[in-house]
């Protein structure tokens, strides 16, 4: 972690073992994502929130733009106490907290509604609450919208496009499997360097949901974007337990209830990024293909099969999502 870092966060620690002159505590939260994202904006409604039921007792300061590191330091830094809440991807807490695993494999919800209707249920709370173990306790979910297929020369249509071609794939296993199962030749690399990646015909192409598409410039050097939707995977507001296990009843309370207020709001703003871009893509002229998702869903198959024989614990849940007896 780089100095800089550390020496921030010293600071902070600092500050917050010390009682404030005006009795308020303050709620440290940082992100990697910019402000103009859907995500930052939530978290703003949170802020908002939480100050107002408080009557300004507890304080909330925001640290966008990775200012205090990546999303597993963070995580780390929630862990020891010296960040109080951070967002990071369902996929980055999967290596902390298995339960989350879960919400990489794709297809696994039918639309929107049923995604929302399971991780605002008893199973989506459920799980949240796994992560106290870990000292990472969930307090609601944000949208990040849905993952799917961009490619700079070759359209795909149906999973055999995907024959021969190199995918950009976030360095998890499942989206790994998830490529290779449906023909593709899955590659992990840094998304910082996937840009120059594309141009230079590393990689074919990636996968991502239409905002990222637009504000990484993806767009700009990709001529096919292709809406399969194969994978959903939330975002996850967190806290650290040795944050709030100082608090006392009530500021639980309004913490809870300023997360619950921001995740509604947040799904707005998610809704209205991606028309934005949808728009955007569309004005540039990247062709856009509505594809059968049933012979993708069909071909990554086998990802499920294999997530049930490496977690069978975990299979239980998988069933009760895709039978919709969630409730």
């Amino acid at each position: 972690m780089r100095f800089q870092t550390i020496l921030i966060l010293i600071i902070f620690t600092s500050i917050i073992s010390c009682k404030k002159v005006d009795d308020s505590k303050v709620l440290y939260l940082g992100h990697t994502l910019p402000q103009t994202h859907p995500v930052h904006k939530g978290m703003l409604e949170f802020q908002k929130v939480l100050e107002k039921k408080s009557k300004g007792t507890l304080k909330v300061k925001i640290f966008p733009d990775g200012q205090l590191g990546s999303e597993r330091e963070l995580l780390e830094l929630l862990q020891i106490g010296s960040v109080a809440a951070t967002k990071v991807s369902a996929a980055t807490l999967s290596n902390f907290v298995p339960e989350y695993h879960i919400f990489g494999i794709p297809y696994l919800f039918r639309n929107k509604e049923h995604q929302f209707d399971v991780l605002e249920g008893e199973i989506g709370k459920s799980i949240l609450e796994k992560g106290s173990k870990f000292w990472l306790r969930g307090l609601c979910y944000y949208d990040a919208g849905n993952r799917s297929f961009y490619t700079s020369n070759k359209a795909i249509r149906t999973p055999d496009d995907l024959k021969g071609l190199k995918i950009r794939v976030m360095n998890n296993q499942m989206a790994i499997n998830m490529v290779n199962s449906m023909g593709g030749s899955a590659t992990p690399l840094s998304y910082g360097e996937l840009y120059t990646a594309i141009q230079q015909g590393v990689v074919d192409g990636a996968e991502n949901n239409p905002p990222s598409f637009v504000s990484s410039n993806h767009y700009e050097i990709s001529k096919y974007y292709t809406l399969d939707e194969h994978s959903s995977v939330p975002d996850v507001l967190l806290i650290g337990t040795k944050y709030w296990d100082k608090l006392s009843v009530e500021e639980r309370a309004w913490v809870q209830e300023a997360a619950d207020y921001s995740a509604q709001a947040q799904k707005e703003f998610w809704s209205e990024s991606v028309n934005e871009s949808m728009k955007v893509i569309k004005d540039w002229g990247v062709e856009i293909i509505t594809p059968n998702k049933l012979l993708f869903a069909e071909k990554s198959k086998s990802v499920v099969e294999e997530f049930i024989i490496e977690y069978p614990k975990l299979a239980p849940i998988v069933n009760k999502i895709k039978n919709n007896s969630y409730e």
